[in-house]
């Protein structure tokens, strides 16, 4: 018994004067925290994405206050958060757009034909490693929804008879974590207030013969065009068609001449659709 209550006795004294410690070096190391960064981190979303470039909204709140980093960085609140960044520290919250993720893939089931029958980890990064695609065209969406995964806002579902993830655009922040994520690199970021043409596909194979069999929406390298854009602000780069759209007007001839609609208008199609 009395060892019990020597214990007992010797471990409320210790808490006592453990407690009193803490207290003392609470108040020694206390750093006052600046009323700026409190105000900028109430003001942000809270996501803690890291689209801002930083690894969460309170880093990110001490880089604004600090003047490290520009108040239109956090894509998840939008301009609104940047307005009111700019109201808390003085900076100019204008100019900021808010940007969508954009699948440049049209290699659904019916376009795009399966190799086999895979039977690996169901993941788009383990049937890329393991495999290299699922599909004949290796640069398509593998469809197994990595990017669902990783996205915060319920703004991506799959479409189970496309097999290809779809976004929703009203929820869509812009984060970006779905784009860092796709191993084949088909999903990225478009302005919404983004005019022009962009070519929804990724298959870059060299190889023109046979090409339409892999994928029946597949940019066929062709370079009709490029032959008859009236702007000439098309080139083929890197095996596909890319666009200059601070030139491109959205006449549309393109879309036209494309003989598998590769080619599409981002406002008419892309981000209305």
């Amino acid at each position: 018994m009395t060892i019990i209550l020597t214990t007992a006795a010797f471990a409320a004294a210790l808490a006592l004067v453990l407690g009193i410690a803490l207290g003392f070096f609470r108040d020694v190391f206390f750093v006052p925290v600046d009323p700026l960064v409190e105000n900028i981190r109430e003001a942000l979303p809270g996501a803690n994405c890291g689209a801002c470039g930083f690894p969460g909204c309170d880093n990110y709140a001490e880089a604004v206050a600090a003047g490290n980093a520009g108040i239109s960085s956090c894509t998840v609140g939008g301009p609104s958060v940047a307005a009111k960044l700019g109201e808390l520290t003085g900076q100019s919250g204008e100019g900021m757009v808010q940007i969508v993720a954009v699948l440049a893939c049209r290699g659904s089931k019916a376009h795009a034909p399966a190799r086999g029958v895979y039977t690996g980890l169901e993941t788009c990064r383990g049937a890329k490693l393991s495999s290299g695609s699922t599909k004949l065209c290796s640069w398509g969406c593998l469809g197994f929804g990595d990017c669902l995964a990783v996205c915060q806002f319920d703004a991506l579902s799959m479409d189970k008879e496309t097999g290809l993830p779809v976004v929703d655009k009203t929820k869509c922040t812009g984060c970006r974590m779905c784009i860092t994520e796709c191993p084949q690199g088909l999903l990225t970021g478009v302005a919404q207030n983004q005019k022009g043409a962009m070519t929804l596909c990724g298959n870059r194979n060299p190889i023109k013969q046979g090409l339409i069999k892999t994928c029946k929406a597949a940019c066929l390298k062709c370079g009709v065009c490029v032959k008859n854009c009236p702007k000439s602000c098309i080139k083929l780069d890197g095996n596909i068609s890319v666009v200059d759209r601070t030139i491109c007007d959205s006449c549309g001839t393109c879309v036209e001449k494309c003989p598998t609609k590769a080619l599409r208008i981002i406002e008419k199609d892309v981000l209305s659709a």
